[in-house]
């Protein structure tokens, strides 16, 4: 699993770098040499799709993806547990659904054998970061199933919005309006 978490961190932060560095380049030679690329628009939109569909994974294995879970919070332990299986059952279903989708979409682009607009690249090769996308996510669902089922932990981890903006609140009223330490 190691090397999966490695994957997605190395395929964001470079799918990151590649965008900032083509949009700059960009940017410097439409406003100082009055050109630029006719491909940089569309290649900034597929690294931006692979970066978010690897990225959804990423934000299931760190818990970052938020929902609403005020009332299964009040819920006993095991009950919370119960609760959070069929949650991610629910949640494998959907995936299991759009990665079936998203497979025979990559499938028919790939039989139809449409090309980029300005690239020359067959469509359904960067469509296929959607089923990639999909799987690394059921994968991640399977890991907190299987967490879930042996009671190493009871809920699903979530984003807490509200106790991330009161950790902030108390940091900001920690300082002075100087920025000192009061």
């Amino acid at each position: 699993m190691r090397v999966i978490d490695k994957f997605e961190e190395w395929v964001i932060s470079l799918m990151l770098l590649l965008m900032t560095g083509l949009a700059f380049t960009q940017v410097v030679l439409r406003y100082v040499f009055n050109g630029g690329f006719t491909w940089a628009l569309e290649l900034t939109s597929v690294l931006f799709a692979m970066m978010i569909f690897v990225g959804i994974s990423y934000g299931v294995r760190v818990g970052a993806h938020i929902g609403v879970d005020a009332l299964v919070k009040l819920l006993p332990s095991q009950t919370r547990r119960v609760v959070a299986i069929v949650a991610v059952l629910l949640v494998m279903v959907y995936v299991a659904l759009v990665l079936a989708g998203s497979y025979e979409y990559v499938s028919k682009m790939a039989a139809v054998g449409i090309e980029l607009d300005d690239m020359p690249i067959g469509r359904w090769k960067v469509l296929a970061v959607m089923p990639l996308g999909y799987a690394l996510v059921g994968l991640r669902f399977l890991q907190i199933l299987y967490k879930l089922i042996t009671g190493e932990i009871d809920s699903l981890s979530l984003a807490d919005e509200a106790a991330d903006a009161m950790h902030l609140k108390a940091d900001d009223s920690a300082f002075d309006t100087t920025g000192a330490r009061s």
